[in-house]
């Protein structure tokens, strides 16, 4: 079994951790990948650093902009990963637009993923329809799972039509803006997060975009499985290095 359903499985709420591979130093993805286990994260997602992130924040555009003048590429996160499974045992995602997976060539990229022990992909640019006619055999081959996203402005058809096709969880973003930190959800986020929940999906949905503290990952995992925080983790790093890391996770737990 994907070790992203071996997750999904546990009886707890779970945290997901995203940041940009490449930065703070370019050779720090390693390093904060065991780190992050360490200190109790139950999935994290790996950037794939990119030059025209539609969807990601001032924070994660700066981290991505850095890691990419540091020198990162997908062949460079290949590299940096290829031992990764000798000390880490918890699911890795690559989240990353599919211009650079494009580049590297579709199969050749899964390929590699699931030789270094990737369980799964997000990318936020990939058409869902596109997705299931041209590329859902080779993410099964390699045995990824594709993650999809949904907003508030998903319809509820749509939503079903990506649970149907969903082998993990769906990842709901909180609000139509680009990712960053909030002080808290609104009510109009809270009805979102509900109308989801009363939906019965047979996929967990994990809630990202807007996660920055014990509070908001509080509000979140009340109503889904678990939760994503990016921005202000990386605002974390930017800040107080890679060393700190266990103080970061504790603070939200």
């Amino acid at each position: 079994m994907n070790r992203i359903n071996q997750k999904l499985q546990e009886d707890k709420k779970l945290l997901s951790i995203y940041f940009t591979a490449g930065y703070p130093q370019l050779n720090d993805t390693v390093s904060i990948i065991e780190n992050l286990e360490k200190s109790g994260v139950d999935m994290i997602e790996i950037g794939l650093p990119f030059s025209d992130p539609l969807a990601d924040g001032p924070t994660i555009q700066a981290s991505s902009t850095a890691a990419l003048n540091n020198g990162m590429t997908s062949e460079m996160l290949f590299n940096q990963l290829k031992d990764i499974r000798k000390t880490v045992s918890i699911p890795l995602l690559i989240m990353g637009y599919f211009n650079p997976m494009m580049q590297y060539g579709i199969e050749n990229f899964c390929k590699k993923c699931a030789e270094i022990g990737i369980d799964g992909l997000i990318i936020p640019d990939l058409p869902v329809k596109e997705y299931t006619e041209k590329y859902k055999a080779i993410f099964e081959k390699y045995g990824l799972i594709n993650v999809f996203l949904i907003t508030p402005q998903t319809s509820d058809e749509r939503i079903r039509f990506v649970d149907e096709i969903s082998n993990g969880f769906i990842y709901m973003v909180s609000s139509a803006a680009v990712t960053g930190s909030q002080s808290g959800f609104g009510n109009v986020q809270e009805a979102y997060f509900k109308r989801i929940a009363l939906m019965n999906l047979k996929a967990p949905q994990i809630i990202g975009f807007g996660i920055s503290n014990s509070e908001t990952f509080q509000q979140a995992t009340k109503f889904a499985k678990g939760a994503i925080i990016g921005s202000a983790f990386v605002n974390h790093l930017t800040k107080n290095g890679v060393n700190s890391i266990s103080k970061f996770i504790e603070a939200i737990r």
